[in-house]
């Protein structure tokens, strides 16, 4: 059984998946950060693959990527540094990235290496469905990665149900039309989006992302959901720290407690 499927097999409410970029602050930090990011409680790692033009996100995670760029992350080197990580981490890790470089890389190559290294899953924001399923999907099943769609408050109940038809781990559902680390606090408004998704019944569980960064947005996104993701208030708490694995720790378990 894939991690993601057996974590939630065993565990429904107030999951949380924390996102980081690879090769930040500096290139070597990617397997620190997520052995404190285990130790510190989280049930998942994103691992964001660095790239030039991430256009779903805000200044925060854009200037992790390009800092990490500059370090001299790329495919390759990720792929590098991933290998063996599996003898210290046993959470479910996915990875995160554009549709571009992953392409450029070869998209079977690319699965295969993640399966190869014990990634689960994967986030392509910027991947159409109906490109997914003609071309991907059986490459993803035949390497065992789950596939992560993205929903927002303007999917239609229509394309949800789609995207919830077509997905075997779980929903990532973005809070705001914005991108991320855009603005903190959860609105009224959130909510009745929350709420809507909460009575389609899916059949996958869901995680809420963009705007989840202390404890209270936390609570209140598990409330109408499996649990949350949290980026941009983490590459800050990463970038500013002095030692990265006891103020990993600390912050998470500020979120968590």
């Amino acid at each position: 059984m894939n991690r993601i499927h057996y974590l939630f097999k065993n565990k429904q409410e107030r999951v949380l998946s924390i996102y980081f970029t690879a090769g930040f602050p500096l290139l070597e930090d990617t397997i620190p950060v997520m052995e404190a990011i285990q130790a510190g409680g989280a049930d998942i790692i994103e691992i964001g693959v660095p790239y030039s033009d991430p256009i779903a996100d805000g200044p925060t995670i854009q200037d992790s990527n390009k800092i990490a760029l500059e370090n001299g992350m790329s495919m390759k080197k990720l792929f590098e540094q991933l290998k063996g990580f599996r003898a210290k981490i046993n959470i479910p890790v996915v990875l995160m990235g554009y549709l571009n470089p992953i392409i450029q890389f070869g998209m079977e190559g690319f699965c295969k290496k993640c399966k190869e290294v014990g990634i689960d899953g994967l986030i392509l924001p910027d991947l159409p469905m109906q490109q997914y399923l003609d071309e991907y999907k059986s490459v993803f099943e035949e390497y065992g990665l789950v596939n992560t769609f993205l929903i927002s408050p303007q999917t239609s109940e229509k394309r949800i149900r789609e995207i919830d038809e077509n997905t075997d781990g779980f929903i990532y559902m973005v809070s705001a039309h914005s991108i991320t680390g855009a603005k903190s606090g959860i609105s009224e408004e959130q909510i009745t989006y929350f709420k809507r998704v909460q009575e389609m019944n899916l059949k996958n569980p869901r995680l809420i992302g963009f705007g989840i960064s202390d404890a209270e947005t936390f609570s209140i996104a598990s409330t109408y959901s499996h649990g949350a993701i949290i980026g941009s208030a983490f590459i800050k708490t990463v970038k500013d720290s002095k030692n990265l694995n006891q103020d990993i720790q600390a912050y998470l378990q500020s979120v968590l407690n």
